[in-house]
């Protein structure tokens, strides 16, 4: 459903993807006006497969789950704009929202905004993801590499903590050092007692016929099945920020049991609050989420 032709809602949802189309369908069915403004950027919809999201024990893939929440929320008329919030600002009690194309006075705005991967430079990569040779999140589908030959491309702890992590599913495991630097003396404590091989620098990445191989620096080429960039990733909490929400040291936002950011009317749901960036704790806080916003509005008695 398109959005309607006034702009005046009770809540602004911004992000298109599990946890914004959630909140949406809870909010809707609580029979508040609402708007879904989506800039079609899901991290979902990256996933050629997911085995851990439950009650689909044949798997879903992730643009399957999106349009069987688009279904859902077209059932109940969420009204939906295609478009990108690139402001957000107070006004009175309220927020004004502007998008390229409009703008939204709303009561309450929740940001489902997510994440975004930073990528390594390689040749056929939006491929290397769907057939699986590349992955991001060993939490979803760590399970799914058991016994394969596995590289973690990244430095530092965050890289290392990866590298460990994984071993849980393979016993061939190697963390692909970028620029030499390994992690702190108690991550290489880590990764040597887990048996993790340290290999690098990685100069670059190339396709194989079946998995990814690493040009290693001294000249040499390092194939696996699979391979996990753990090279950080962009928050997108701007609109809050710019509006004094505290965000954690990873640049998360920040929230209490209810969602609520420290900025009074703005509640945030999904990847951009939390660092285990799983479709079913972003369902989970777009529920909380959407349950208070009904609550702490003016009754719609009918």
């Amino acid at each position: 459903m398109t959005a309607p032709a006034h702009d005046d809602v009770d809540c602004l949802i911004v992000g298109g993807g599990p946890a914004g189309l959630t909140a949406a369908i809870y909010l809707a069915r609580y029979r508040r006006r609402i708007l879904l403004v989506d800039d079609g950027c899901s991290r979902a919809a990256w996933i050629p497969e997911s085995h851990n999201y439950p009650g689909f024990p044949d798997g879903v893939s992730g643009k399957g789950l999106l349009a069987n929440l688009r279904k859902q929320a077209e059932h109940y008329q969420v009204p939906t704009l295609a478009d990108r919030v690139t402001e957000l600002a107070r006004d009175g009690d309220g927020f004004i929202a502007r998008t390229g194309t409009r703008s939204i006075s709303a009561r309450i705005v929740l940001l489902a905004t997510g994440i975004v991967d930073a990528m390594p430079s390689l040749p056929g990569h939006d491929a290397a993801v769907q057939d699986g040779s590349v992955r991001y999140c060993p939490v979803c589908d760590g399970y799914e590499v058991t016994d394969q030959r596995v590289g973690v491309l990244g430095h530092g702890d965050d890289a290392a903590a990866k590298a460990i992590f994984l071993r849980s599913y393979s016993k061939d495991v190697t963390l692909l050092n970028i620029d030499g630097s390994v992690a702190s003396p108690e991550c290489r404590d880590g990764l040597d007692k887990a048996g993790v091989v340290v290999a690098g620098p990685v100069t670059g990445l190339e396709r194989a016929d079946k998995g990814v191989r690493a040009l290693l620096a001294e000249g040499s080429l390092a194939p696996f099945d699979v391979v996990y960039p753990a090279l950080g990733c962009e928050v997108r909490s701007d609109l809050a920020t710019r509006l004094g929400a505290a965000t954690n040291d990873v640049g998360c936002l920040k929230v209490d049991d209810h969602q609520r950011t420290t900025v009074p009317g703005i509640y945030a749901a999904g990847d951009v609050v939390s660092d285990l960036h799983q479709i079913a704790v972003g369902t989970g806080h777009a529920a909380i989420a959407a349950t208070h916003i009904h609550k702490m509005l003016a009754h719609n008695f009918r």
